[in-house]
């Protein structure tokens, strides 16, 4: 390194200034004039350079040296220049180092960009015709306003600048707005049929009455003669923001859009939609661009299914649909078991659908973000797409008429950008559904910050609901069939598998029929195969003497739960982990301690071993025996108090069998123990007073956690129908009935002897 030697003449002072304190209070040395020259020295270490001598120190004394020591090395001079000399800049110090970085553009390919969206007023001129002045009082939920609203929150919030609203072509810094387009027949038609885009065409010429004929003939669809060019605008628009971002135009891009399109068939329009947007335009790119998008993945959180979208892409692998909706089993809008879970997919699209149907409404922030932690992501990231498509319906969201759901903004936000990791930050989102005009508004404005690169806020809730748990597990264990990331604890389970297999409940019943006659005397009632088809040995189990008992007990229960430890790759039970919790036994053992009673044990099992036949469960199976025991059985006995207690699901049976025979006269109780399933309310056929005879006689205990409690499911106190409801402290329903059964019992007791005290 170069070092400056400098001549100092250390006998003669270098200046006659006085030293003066700094700001800080430090006394600062007087300057000093220095000359320099440079001399090339080699450094040492530190010890070094504190006690090496130099051979010009020689003549300064001791305290002189150690002055040196402790001072710090002079600042060589510099040399000013012309400009310095005559003050016209501030003097700086020359660099002879060399650039090691040069300044460089930033290596970005999305931070740098604009979010696009599309956004056209002519999309507003489809609307319902007004046939009488309750239109006006209740306008249709597909209102033309739902995208005014949502560009007019993008200019509220300053993420798009159009004071006046007018649809300006520049529109700040955050966002690009995208020119719109009418999609194109040849668009159109990779999706829809000739004769449904004919169809539509023709509305535009079509009469006043012949647009309302069509309307009330159509399947949740209205015209008018304007209907044609929104939904063209709709689906182009959707198009034209997709090719923006596969050309790296925009970094990601929102379409707020109408008529939605995912309800819309190849060959007819449907649930407000005409044409399939999403559909249409991921056909478009895979169709324009064949080497960067070869696979889309479309995720649908409308709350109903896209049945539309699911029909155009069935079979094809290139295109993963997602969907999350209500299903019901099939009663919420579009009411068919093509939503449902095991619907995956046929010949080379088989795996590449994936339905996630939730048995009720009511689920919220926590219910989605579980759904895209267990399943939605883990597949998402395995399959790898190319370009992420939202079908963005906002009708889960809370406060939506139609949806029941409470989706929070901040959760449509959160879900959002969990997406964005996806396919390279590919991601465009269309709307759909939503009708609700501050609820869409709100979400959309979330979900649009999060596009721009704001972070989403907390969800309102985090943890899933109990149905939601249940419909996950299921969903999981449809998928294991088709993707790695789902098979760890799904491996082994094949219920199709008949050789060298036993069924567990048909085990545990032959363990339970030889346990009660050993203890009881307990022997099989004959079940006639051509009455009750599907049948396990033992299934029913009564007390000698049973025809001639005074008072008898019927138990109507699920196989007993099992507690096991599951292996995690294979989900095998590990059987030295594994416990039998059998609910019924204390009901039995202290029924047949009271004199004169008899018991009949009626034991419902689940659908694998008794039945391959998908429509088979315990609640239909637990209706027909009920049915066929009262009519083949307890109505020729003797008995003249009867009482019937369920347990899990096959308690509904009881409920069925209430509500289609008059038991009024001889059975004084009904009781049922349950965790979380749905309630069985009464059916009237008898008569309209047997909903409150059922109210009066029985108790239903359910778990804690049940949704019935759930105030946003549920606001007011269950109904009568459903009998005298009460909360128990437990989860599940051995827990249920072990926390609840002297209270059962007394109850029970109590309705006897007041029976007996009447004279009944």
């Amino acid at each position: 390194m170069v070092y400056d030697k400098m001549d100092i003449d250390p006998k003669e002072p270098t200046s006659t200034a006085p030293a003066v304190p700094d700001a800080f209070g430090t006394v600062v040395p007087p300057k000093v004039t220095l000359t320099t020259t440079t001399t090339t020295t080699t450094t040492s270490s530190s010890a070094d350079v504190d006690t090496a001598v130099n051979p010009d120190d020689l003549s300064i004394d001791a305290d002189q040296q150690l002055k040196r020591k402790r001072s710090p090395e002079p600042t060589p001079a510099i040399t000013p220049t012309a400009d310095e000399k005559n003050g016209d800049v501030t003097p700086a110090v020359t660099d002879s180092l060399a650039t090691i970085v040069p300044s460089n553009p930033p290596q970005l390919l999305y931070a740098h960009l604009k979010t696009g969206f599309c956004y056209d007023v002519r999309m507003r001129y489809h609307a319902k015709i007004v046939t009488s002045a309750f239109d006006y009082v209740d306008p249709h939920p597909e209102d033309p306003r739902r995208i005014y609203r949502v560009y007019k929150a993008l200019a509220e919030s300053g993420i798009i600048i159009d004071p006046k609203l007018e649809g300006l072509e520049q529109v700040g810094d955050l966002m690009l707005k995208i020119p719109i387009r009418f999609a194109s027949d040849d668009e159109i038609l990779l999706v829809h049929t000739k004769e449904h885009l004919d169809f539509i065409k023709s509305t535009t010429t079509m009469t006043r009455q012949q647009l309302i004929e069509e309307t009330e003939k159509g399947d949740s669809v209205y015209f008018n003669n304007d209907s044609y060019t929104s939904a063209l605008l709709s689906c182009g628009g959707a198009i034209e923001v997709c090719k923006a971002v596969v050309e790296r135009k925009v970094k990601n891009a929102l379409a707020i859009v109408r008529p939605p399109g995912h309800h819309a068939e190849p060959g007819n329009a449907a649930g407000f939609c005409m044409f399939s947007n999403v559909a249409v335009t991921a056909k478009t790119m895979l169709r324009d661009y064949p080497e960067t998008i070869r696979r889309i993945l479309i995720l649908d959180w409308d709350v109903h299914h896209g049945n539309g979208t699911q029909r155009a892409f069935y079979n094809d692998p290139r295109v993963l649909y997602i969907s999350l909706h209500r299903y019901e089993g099939g009663k919420f809008y579009p009411g068919t078991d093509y939503a449902s879970h095991t619907m995956s997919g046929e010949g080379e699209g088989r795996g590449f659908n994936l339905n996630i149907p939730w048995s009720s409404g009511g689920m919220g922030d926590g219910d989605y973000i579980y759904a895209m932690n267990k399943v939605i992501m883990p597949i998402a990231i395995e399959y790898d797409p190319d370009l992420v498509i939202i079908s963005s319906g906002f009708d889960a969201a809370e406060g939506d008429p139609i949806g029941g759901c409470h989706l929070s903004p901040n959760a449509y936000g959160y879900l959002t950008h969990m997406m964005k990791v996806l396919a390279n930050g590919n991601l465009v989102v269309v709307m759909e559904g939503g009708y609700n005009l501050d609820s869409i508004a709100k979400s959309a404005l979330a979900v649009t910050k999060v596009l721009v690169g704001e972070v989403p806020g907390r969800p309102q809730t985090k943890v899933p609901q109990l149905a939601a748990v249940q419909v996950m597990a299921q969903v999981m264990q449809e998928q294991s069939k088709y993707w790695k990331c789902m098979k760890p604890g799904f491996q082994a389970p094949d219920f199709t598998q008949t050789e060298d297999s036993e069924f567990i409940p048909e085990m545990i019943r032959s363990y339970q029929a030889h346990n009660l006659y050993n203890k009881y005397k307990m022997t099989s009632l004959p079940v006639l195969k051509n009455k009750i088809p599907t049948t396990i040995d033992d299934q029913i189990l009564v007390t000698p003497d049973i025809h001639s008992a005074r008072t008898i007990v019927v138990i109507v229960h699920d196989t007993p739960e099992i507690w096991a430890s599951r292996r995690p790759i294979l989900g095998t039970i590990d059987p030295s982990q594994s416990l039998m919790i059998d609910a019924s036994r204390q009901i039995i053992d202290w029924a047949t301690s009271q004199e004169g009673f008899g018991v009949v044990d009626v034991s419902v099992p689940g659908v694998a071993g008794v039945s391959h036949n998908s429509s088979y469960s315990i609640g239909a199976s637990a209706q027909d025996l009920c049915i066929y025991l009262w009519d083949d059985y307890i109505e020729y006995f003797s008995a003249t108090n009867i009482v019937f207690i369920g347990v899990g699901e096959a308690y509904s049976g009881i409920v069925y069998l209430a509500g289609h025979r008059d038991l009024r006269t001889r059975v004084k109780s009904i009781v049922a123990f349950v965790d979380d399933i749905p309630l069985r309310a009464i059916s009237p056929v008898i008569d309209e007073y047997i909903s409150d005879w059922f109210y009066h006689n029985s108790l239903v205990f359910t778990s804690n956690e049940h949704t019935i409690w759930d105030p946003s499911v549920n606001p007011k106190k269950p109904r009568r129908k459903f009998g005298r409801v009460i909360r128990s402290n437990s989860v599940g329903t051995a827990r249920v009935a072990r926390e609840r059964f002297d209270e059962a019992r007394e109850y029970i007791e109590d309705m006897l002897d007041d029976d007996e005290e009447t004279g009944e």
